[in-house]
């Protein structure tokens, strides 16, 4: 008993404290295998993840555990899959879904409709299981139809997970991510089948969805509206301020940023966006 005891408590230290040669090495592994960017990630989040990970696996040490990560088809994708965030809900913080209808996109449409655009282009980063950007596509199809007969609107959907973007396209969801959507929406675009909630097709039909690393300095479409939400938060800060630099790059002349209700500007970006709804996070690239 003393003895299984001993063993538990090397474990539970060894894994919460990862050694940063251990580290380092599951940090290459995930990058070779499976074209994952761990650096520029907060250490002390992703640390905790691994280590649950290595101790649902059953391994002794983090050495040990990327020896396994090596070794195994299946395990790096289990473990980015873990260390990836995809809790979200249809119209999550509503307020900020109310602010966009009516306020934002009104400003958007006329803003195509002054300058002789005919498109509007909104990007979702971190998008998860779609959640978000189909919320968008709700709000766009409900409410600003006679705007879109005027005004093509694309909405491209962004995450790392390319298996949560398989469920994103499946767009079938369980009833606890429907909590916050507007019952007149539900009734209106979802029928429930299969104790699921799935999404007509129109909707569906508005969203593309793409799997990019953003930590990785690819360039981004130009767009109007970027929403970037509770991503900032896993990041250190030099790469908060290298993303925020680069929707800056991609949006437009007046484009809207929307982030996370913890997340805020920093720095030197702070040039670089006027605030027009600090309660929402609602900013505008000057």
């Amino acid at each position: 008993m003393q003895r299984a005891k001993k063993c538990a408590t090397y474990l539970r230290k060894d894994t919460d404290d990862i050694p940063d040669q251990a580290y380092d090495r599951i940090c290459r592994i995930l990058k070779t295998l499976g074209g994952f960017q761990l650096h520029g990630y907060k250490n002390a989040c992703i640390k905790r993840r691994i280590s649950a990970r290595i101790r649902s696996t059953g391994y002794a040490s983090a050495m040990e555990y990327a020896d396994f990560l090596l070794q195994s088809r299946s395990e790096p994708a289990r473990l980015i899959k873990m260390l990836t965030i995809h809790v979200s809900k249809f119209f999550r913080n509503r307020d900020t879904f109310n602010k966009l209808r009516d306020e934002i996109f009104p400003r958007l449409f006329s803003g195509c409709l002054q300058e002789g655009r005919n498109q509007l282009k909104i990007q979702s980063i971190g998008c998860a299981s779609g959640e978000e950007p189909y919320s968008l596509a709700l709000i766009l199809h409900n409410s600003f139809a006679h705007e879109m007969s005027q005004v093509k609107v694309s909405i491209r959907a962004l995450d790392i997970d390319a298996e949560v973007l398989r469920v994103a396209a499946e767009a079938a969801y369980e009833v606890d991510r429907m909590d916050e959507a507007p019952v007149a929406i539900t009734k209106r675009y979802f029928t429930f089948q299969d104790d699921k909630y799935r999404l007509v097709p129109e909707i569906r039909n508005m969203v593309t969805f793409h799997c990019q690393d953003m930590l990785r300095p690819e360039p981004l479409e130009e767009c109007d509206l970027i929403l970037c939400r509770n991503v900032l938060i896993y990041l250190e800060r030099s790469h908060q301020e290298a993303l925020l630099k680069r929707f800056a790059e991609s949006l437009r002349a007046g484009g809207i940023l929307v982030l996370g209700k913890t997340e805020n500007l920093m720095g030197e970006v702070r040039d670089l966006y006027q605030t027009l709804c600090p309660v929402e996070r609602i900013y505008r690239k000057k």
